[in-house]
């Protein structure tokens, strides 16, 4: 089984809603996602929390997590959404940057649209990798 790793900054916006919508959309017995931050927030943000309960997914008990290098070096696909210099790098990972915007402190449609964006990518990703469900 693959492990993704999304990340970003805080690990409470981007990086938790693409590894939800990834555990939704993906076969769990081919591919599974876990997310971490640089600098983990205390929690995830409440707009982001809303947003992704309106598609039927509760990470309202997901505590955000420091990205370690011991963490990314248990991937196969580390994705990066804003975190710059201050992602690891891995010896033989391989890395994909999704430039997002971070959905922190925006209006609820700005959320839902920055959602929608995580989820046409996590599409993408689990139809080529041969991951869906």
């Amino acid at each position: 089984m693959k492990r993704v790793l999304f990340a970003c900054i805080h690990n409470a916006g981007r990086s938790q809603m693409a590894a939800a919508l990834f555990d939704a959309l993906s076969d769990p017995t081919k591919a599974r996602a876990i997310s971490a931050g640089t600098q983990p927030g205390e929690r995830v943000h409440p707009e982001v929390v809303n947003v992704l309960r309106e598609s039927g997914m509760d990470v309202s008990a997901v505590k955000p997590q420091k990205l370690t290098d011991d963490l990314a070096a248990t991937a196969s696909l580390l994705v990066t959404m804003g975190c710059g210099d201050a992602c690891p790098v891995v010896p033989g990972l391989e890395v994909d940057d999704w430039p997002l915007e971070d959905p922190k402190g925006k209006p609820i449609e700005r959320v839902r649209e920055i959602r929608d964006q995580i989820e046409q990518r996590v599409r993408r990703l689990v139809a080529q990798r041969g991951w869906a469900k």
